[in-house]
């Protein structure tokens, strides 16, 4: 049975679940008690089964437990503790290695919601670590308990990443949608705040490209020189999920594009707005400065003020005013057609 749960969302010793997968059969769920036991008797036996454990890393007891019941290789701990989250799976101490970047559960289209989980997969044992909840772990843990099965443990990997890149296609289909909509808006002349709204998607999908991007290539790099343990059916299930994530990137960088093309065709928009309300401004500049000239001129107690004593002066000042001012006119506009 399994332990009590923690507020940290795992058990005391910092799992949050565990699966046993027997050959040809659905995943069994087990404590960290029964894991340990399973694999002291796997040790003799080799039944043909693996495990599956995942720990939540907040909670301070989990990388305690896993040093001291689990032969990990110190690689998957200086993973963990490194600094660069770029993707990648290595092989060292005859496990795989896995650094994979993935979306939070509850993602929501910003730059901060995504992180990372840590893997160390050999024949027998699958740990996967993180620190927030994943959506593509969280896609492979329904899997699991809708009774999906596994041969090994390569192909628990393999789902994982196709969990992985089905999570990326729906958030490739969510923002299509929303810069469609911006697009439409943008032909229709109606700008609002839609070239923020292009700048934080452009981040999210920039952010999403740069961490993920060296995924392929280090699966490339993988099933060039795989172990001895991966059968041929799991390399040629995870170069087919490799081809497929790498077009999925390649849809992020069309998208990317297309976002920048945006945010110029906006930043023109808005320059051309601007240009006329300058113009505008210029025009009314303008029209004030002969009567401001002349009022100024006027307007200056000292004698010898002409046309004071003319019956008609005041027309002929308006005459004056209105002859300047449709000069002044004329000029700005054959400047403007020039």
């Amino acid at each position: 049975m399994l332990a009590t749960a923690t507020p940290y969302g795992s058990d005391k010793t910092g799992l949050i679940f565990g699966y046993l997968f027997a050959p040809d059969a659905g995943g069994r769920a087990v404590s960290s008690n029964e894991a340990v036991e399973w694999l002291a008797r796997d040790r003799a036996r080799r039944s043909g089964g693996f495990l599956w454990l995942h720990f939540d890393l907040t909670n301070v007891a989990a990388e305690k437990w896993l040093h001291e019941h689990l032969a990990l290789s110190p690689a998957f701990f200086e993973a963990v503790h490194e600094g660069s989250r770029a993707t990648r799976i290595d092989y060292a101490d005859g496990a795989l290695i896995a650094i994979v970047n993935d979306v939070l559960y509850d993602f929501a289209f910003e730059a901060t919601d995504i992180s990372t989980l840590w893997v160390s997969a050999d024949e027998r044992l699958v740990v996967s670590a993180r620190r927030k909840p994943l959506r593509s772990v969280d896609r492979l843990r329904g899997s699991v308990r809708n009774g999906e099965t596994f041969r090994s443990s390569v192909e628990l990997m393999v789902h994982l990443l196709r969990d992985q890149a089905d999570v990326l296609v729906q958030i490739l289909r969510n923002a299509t949608t929303k810069v469609d909509g911006i697009e439409d808006s943008l032909l229709a002349g109606r700008l609002d705040h839609k070239r923020v709204n292009l700048g934080a998607l452009r981040r999210v999908l920039a952010r999403l490209q740069r961490v993920l991007a060296p995924e392929p290539a280090a699966l490339f790099r993988l099933l060039n020189r795989p172990p001895g343990w991966v059968a041929d059916s799991d390399l040629q299930e995870l170069r087919q999920s490799t081809e497929e994530f790498s077009a999925e990137l390649n849809d992020v960088a069309a998208l990317l594009e297309r976002i920048k093309l945006l945010q110029e065709e906006v930043a023109s928009q808005i320059n051309e707005q601007n240009n006329r309300s300058l113009f505008l401004l210029t025009v009314f500049t303008v029209l004030a400065l002969p009567i401001n000239i002349i009022a100024g001129l006027f307007g200056m107690n000292v004698g010898g003020i002409p046309l004071a004593q003319n019956e008609r002066g005041f027309w002929i000042i308006v005459g004056l005013v209105a002859a300047f001012t449709g000069a002044a006119l004329w000029i700005v506009f054959r400047r403007r057609r020039e």
